[in-house]
């Protein structure tokens, strides 16, 4: 923790020890239990305000889930954790509580430090990577970074939470030692190495009780083992028993105001069910973490204001960490980087180059003020007349959040339809929870939520509009009521009204240029009872269908008359996002054929992959170039057309495996059977796998190019100095390209004698390095010892020598050496 003064910590304690006796049994059942959708309550009484909470990982929404508060947009967790650089994370988490301290937030719900399992994990994108190592290193820097700007975090989802189908009741079933090895390892390096101060619970079970109530794991583990200090949140709805959450370790139920806790947990401890004392444990954690984070009047934060970090620039911030991100996979004949002066004309190509996917679905979505298309990006850095754009093939069909073309405002009415409120709407989505409602509005009096607003088409024809959410709902268009019907839900999840698709209803006849009155109104449900107020409705729309063979063809003519083409490929909210598991790892609709037709014309064809987690790219070796760009953030397409034309390098490396196609990965099991999920590959999952299997990945973990050369000269292990100290590793590398130039330098363990069924190698150690063409450098990489032990009941470390195998990825060990840790 960063404090301004060395005793702040026992200023803490003390402030508590005089605050908790003099607090009721029913105010302090209160303190632990979510007031609303994000905050936790205040007691003037003592001088405690509320506690904010907000997502997510990648932008600080704020208590307000709408484009009306527009937050920065940073690239996706896996983006992240693709720089290899815990410093530029770090920063980018000093950014994050910038952002956090502007919206009023304390807390921010994140980081997310669950491992790719499988490829086919729903919120693969919001994770960091396969390795645990990493994992840790990536989220010790982003927590650091938060807390250091006086915000607190807290790391999920504690544990084993790497899958989304049934994510409220399947039981994952590990043992210890994968447990240990593979799974908790994240959390116990951020606990270790950042302090963080809160939590989260998963909603999953392990090996029978659920997280919010694993005693085990969160009382043994976490706080006993590890010495862990801050406050367990429970993951939203995911709190199912009073007794069995107070004393299996959670210390606050989010969200309210009905929870398990609050008068419920009173009358636990009345009825002697529950001891007080583990109330008042709670209670303290809670009251340490707002004193921490600065709303708790009678205790300094542990940031003071004069040591915050100094301003960032969030647009600055997002683009260079998209840039550092991006992973060139494939760089035939050096076709990149572009010279536009000596390429001439580029076609670009791809639905999602003009509508660009800069983040995955689910509760890392925040709502950017601004979003750079590649297409913007492009058109800005290259020459006036060099570019062409042409769609080629849209990867859905689906109706998206009426946006381009619409204006909108949201009317509040009562049940006599007079006007409550009114409030803006940057496109057409609303989402209130409990009382952030427009001024005026109660939820007592609200009756119905109007979307209305006038709509120019860019395209004449037929355009298809629909509603998102459930409920009751009445769409016009032009005067004329096309739908009025209701959406009911199909299944159990909370959050359906959130994550659904959305519906087409009708179709109107429209003409460019020409304007039409829109309107969507949406009948508010009883809200009587449910565990959040929640009011969420979306006007959704598609313009008109054009031919998709005839979009290809232009593609293909555009592409065939180009000196080089840029095709942009995607995956879509109903592909990679919160609340669902993939079926497949292909590229929705005709991309690979629009991929393959490009790629036949012209053999300058480079290929953008927009996409969070792996895709099967079955045309990867047709093409010259295949960059990843991850889900980039709102600044991607800028930093895009920075690598592209070479004014930044790809500084990417995989941060997993990608599989050349589904059926040769590994783990594919996401599905519970009879409500349990066995993890029968133990610690053999990623890379660790593919190195035991017969097939070949399409691409290594670690793998990346960059626009230079490199030559691995020496290593020298030195240490470790004593019998349980960490190791180093000095690797000293030579840039014999003509560019300046980024290398990662990767570090695997190995121990081919080992009487322990193992990975063929793992990873030990990592540094980034910059260096001048022609220059040479030497980095030195700490090896703890602890990533040479194995768990047998306890952390052990077989006596004798591993090997280190130092190179550009974990099939590229160019240097050997020997350690004895």
């Amino acid at each position: 923790m960063n404090s301004h003064h060395a005793d702040h910590g026992a200023e803490i304690e003390a402030a508590i020890d005089v605050a908790l006796p003099a607090l009721g049994l029913d105010v302090k059942a209160k303190l632990v239990a979510g007031q609303g959708m994000w905050s936790l309550p205040a007691l003037p009484e003592i001088g405690l305000r509320s506690l904010v909470m907000s997502d997510g990982p990648i932008g600080v929404r704020g208590v307000r889930w709408t484009a009306a508060d527009p937050s920065i947009a940073l690239p996706s967790p896996t983006a992240m954790a693709a720089t290899w650089d815990p410093g530029l994370i770090r920063r980018a988490g000093r950014l994050l509580a910038q952002e956090a301290r502007r919206k009023g937030v304390h807390v921010l719900l994140a980081p997310t430090v669950n491992l790719h399992r499988s490829p086919l994990g729903g919120r693969h994108f919001e994770c960091y990577s396969e390795d645990p190592f990493l994992t840790g290193a990536i989220g010790t820097g982003y927590v650091r970074g938060v807390q250091e700007g006086g915000v607190g975090t807290t790391v999920k989802h504690f544990v084993a939470n790497d899958a989304e189908t049934d994510r409220f009741t399947v039981d994952n079933l590990v043992d210890e030692r994968t447990l240990r090895e593979l799974y908790l390892t994240p959390f116990e390096m951020i606990v270790a190495g950042a302090k963080p101060w809160g939590v989260m619970a998963a909603y999953n079970s392990v090996n029978g009780p659920t997280m919010t109530e694993h005693d085990e794991l969160q009382n043994g583990v976490l706080r006993g083992e590890w010495g862990f200090d801050g406050a367990i949140v429970s993951d939203w709805f995911a709190t199912r028993s009073t007794t069995g959450a107070i004393d299996g370790g959670l210390d606050v139920a989010m969200p309210g105001p009905h929870t398990v806790y609050g008068e419920a947990l009173a009358a636990a401890v009345r009825a002697g069910e529950v001891e007080e004392s583990t109330v008042d444990e709670a209670v303290r954690r809670v009251l340490r973490l707002a004193a921490r984070t600065g709303v708790w009047d009678r205790v300094a934060p542990a940031v003071a204001a004069d040591e915050l970090p100094a301003p960032l620039d969030g647009v600055a911030m997002a683009r260079e960490l998209a840039g550092r991100a991006f992973v060139l996979l494939r760089n035939r004949d050096e076709v990149l980087p572009l010279d536009a002066a000596r390429h001439g004309t580029v076609a670009l190509i791809g639905a999602a180059a003009r509508d660009a996917r800069v983040l995955g679905g689910g509760s890392v979505q925040v709502f950017p003020e601004h979003v750079v298309s590649p297409l913007e990006g492009l058109r800005a850095a290259l020459p006036e007349g060099a570019l062409t754009y042409r769609i080629g093939a849209d990867p859905t069909d689906e109706l998206s959040v009426a946006g381009n073309g619409f204006e909108l405002r949201a009317v509040c009415r009562d049940a006599e339809g007079t006007v409550l409120g009114e409030d803006t709407l940057p496109h057409g989505m609303v989402q209130w929870f409990g009382t952030d409602l427009p001024d005026g509005v109660t939820l007592d009096r609200l009756h119905s939520v109007e979307i209305t607003g006038r709509f120019t088409p860019r395209e004449s024809g037929l355009h298809s509009f629909g509603t998102k959410g459930l409920g009751a709902f009445t769409l016009s268009v032009d005067g004329t009521v096309l739908f009025d019907g209701v959406a009911v839900a199909d299944g159990l999840d909370p959050f359906e009204a959130f994550f659904a698709a959305p519906a087409e209803r009708a179709k109107a006849e429209l003409v460019a240029g020409k304007t039409v009155e829109v309107g969507l109104i949406y009948t508010v449900p009883d809200l009587t009872g449910a565990p959040v107020a929640s009011i969420s409705c979306a006007l959704v729309h598609r313009e008109p269908q054009l031919d998709a063979d005839e979009l290809i063809e232009e593609a293909v003519a555009a592409a065939s008359v180009s000196d080089a083409a840029i095709v942009v490929v995607a995956t879509t909210e109903r592909v990679e996002s919160e609340g669902f598991d993939r079926a497949d790892l292909r590229l929705p609709g005709r991309q690979d054929e629009l991929v393959q037709r490009v790629a036949a014309v012209n053999p300058r064809t480079i290929v953008v992959v927009n996409a969070g987690s792996p895709v099967e790219m079955p045309w990867r070796d047709e093409v010259a170039a295949v960059m990843l760009s991850w889900f980039p953030g709102q600044e991607g397409g800028s930093a895009l057309a920075d690598v592209l034309l070479g004014d930044t390098e790809p500084g990417g490396r995989l941060p997993t495996t990608w599989p050349v196609r589904l059926d040769d990965a590994p783990v594919t099991q996401v599905r519970p059977r009879d409500g349990k999920l066995s993890y029968d590959e133990g610690v053999f999952i990623g890379y660790r796998a593919w190195q035991r299997g017969d097939a070949e990945p399409a691409y290594w973990f670690g793998h990346g190019l960059g626009y230079t050369e490199w030559s691995y000269e020496d290593a020298r292990v030195v240490g470790p100095d004593t019998v349980d100290g960490d190791g180093r590793v000095m690797v000293t590398v030579h840039n014999s390209g003509i560019r300046d130039g980024r290398e990662v330098v990767q570090v695997y363990a190995s121990r081919p004698d080992s009487a322990v069924d193992r990975p063929h190698r793992w990873l030990a150690g990592f540094a980034t390095v910059k260096c001048a063409a022609g220059a040479r450098a030497t980095v030195e990489i700490t090896l703890p010892r602890r990533v040479f032990a194995h768990w047998d009941g306890e952390w052990a470390v077989e006596a004798g020598e591993f090997e280190l195998h130092i190179g550009r990825s974990v099939a590229d060990g160019r240097l050997v050496r020997t350690v004895t840790p």
